[in-house]
């Protein structure tokens, strides 16, 4: 059984800024630079190709969903390979998954091939974040865990940022050729780190390590599980609709001037930054994650409504709004550190990294959703009949779950 320590820990914060954080936080940047690229350069791109507008829309929508099933599937996957093979073979072959495929994506000239490629990027993004908290987690004292993977997700976000930027000042096939160069660059960095002790613990007993079903077995495995989610879709309710598309928000209001989701995309990716660096230290502070988490989710409860029927009439107030709402949702890391922490060491992999990805691919759901009752509803209408229910999962996600600030987590299940 876990046990909470006890002891009065040093207040050294040198650990925080050792080589395995220090790469997690550089592959966590990459992999948010990578993983958002298509949204910015779909247009453009696919124009490129030869096609027309409605194509653009019709492939590219289709596109984003090869990626986010890529996702998926690679959650699943480099979990279970994380708790068999170790911490460190998800680092290493993930990014060498996704750094081929967008170098390939800089070459390709055909849209049913670009799909794959995005499917191949997204099975290989899916194994950096969680591979790298768990990491992080299980090297960093319990005092600690909650600066270490707030450092993590606050420097990775910004990756959305100078990928926003890239996109304006190079060719949309460069920025994949610099995002797939980054993450080789970054390989390098990764041969000098050491693997979990946790790990190797566990790997020289006979426990059963990666089984992706025994995060189902039983009512309390299932509820911590789904929990570990909830607690997170409002994130990807602000990134996957309010930010993205914040140009149909813009005519909903009335706003003269046309809103650009990139901008509001990458003010969104700020925001979230500063917020996740806010709330690791708001969780020390209180000495608890979830009341952090619930004072984030409930500033992000306000500053939805503030978007939605808060009579935005200005683009400067929209992007202050999608930044403030950014803030708001910066408990990215949290969530995951939670999941890192809720699960024993022969599961933790499995659990963060799909975990981390089911919350990403909720955007399947909640966007289809969104579309389809916009034009009855209306787009505001639709998007807080949306909101209503990802808040309400979230809510009660945090209001059911144990705890796990200080848990010490050299157990198996």
């Amino acid at each position: 059984m876990p046990l909470t320590t006890t002891l009065t820990p040093s207040n050294s914060l040198r650990p925080l800024f050792t080589l395995p954080v220090i790469v997690a936080a550089l592959g966590y940047f990459v992999d948010v630079y990578d993983l958002l690229l298509f949204n910015i350069v779909r247009v453009p791109s696919l124009k490129d190709l030869g096609l027309s507008e409605t194509d653009i829309s019709l492939v590219g929508g289709r596109i984003i969903n090869f990626q986010q099933t890529g996702l998926l599937v690679g959650g699943i996957l480099w979990g279970i390979l994380g708790d068999k093979r170790g911490r460190l073979s998800v680092l290493f072959g993930s990014i060498i998954t996704y750094s081929l495929a967008n170098l390939a994506c800089g070459f390709v000239h055909d849209p049913q091939l670009y799909a794959i490629l995005r499917f191949v990027a997204g099975l290989g993004l899916a194994g950096e974040l969680g591979a790298g908290i768990t990491l992080v987690s299980e090297i960093l004292p319990p005092h600690l865990r909650g600066y270490g993977s707030s450092l993590v997700a606050s420097v990775g976000l910004l990756g959305a940022v100078v990928a926003y930027f890239t996109v304006a000042l190079f060719d949309w096939r460069t920025t994949y050729f610099i995002g797939g160069g980054l993450g080789l660059g970054l390989l390098v960095l990764r041969v000098n780190i050491l693997e979990s002790g946790m790990f190797k613990r566990v790997r020289d007993t006979t426990v059963s390590r990666g089984n992706f079903r025994a995060l189902f077995r039983g009512r309390t495995q299932v509820l911590r599980y789904l929990r570990c989610m909830g607690i997170a879709i409002p994130t990807y309710l602000v990134i996957g609709i309010l930010a993205t598309f914040g140009n149909e928000f813009g005519k909903a209001l009335g706003i003269e001037e046309a809103i650009q989701p990139g901008r509001c995309v990458m003010f969104t990716y700020i925001g979230t930054a500063i917020g996740d660096l806010f709330s690791g230290i708001l969780s020390q502070w209180l000495r608890s994650r979830r009341k952090a988490i619930g004072l984030m989710m409930g500033l992000t409860f306000v500053f939805v409504l503030i978007y939605l029927f808060g009579g935005i009439s200005s683009t400067s107030a929209f992007y202050a709004v999608c930044l403030a709402m950014g803030f708001g949702i910066g408990y990215i890391a949290m969530f995951l550190t939670i999941t890192a922490e809720s699960f024993g060491t022969n599961l933790r992999a499995t659990a963060t990294t799909s975990v981390a990805n089911n919350v990403r691919a909720t955007t399947l759901l909640t966007i289809p959703a969104f579309q389809a009752m916009k034009s009855s509803l209306g787009v505001l209408e639709a998007a807080a009949v949306v909101a209503a229910i990802c808040f309400g999962l979230g809510v009660w996600s945090l209001l059911t779950m144990e705890e796990t600030f200080g848990k010490e987590l050299d157990y198996s299940e």
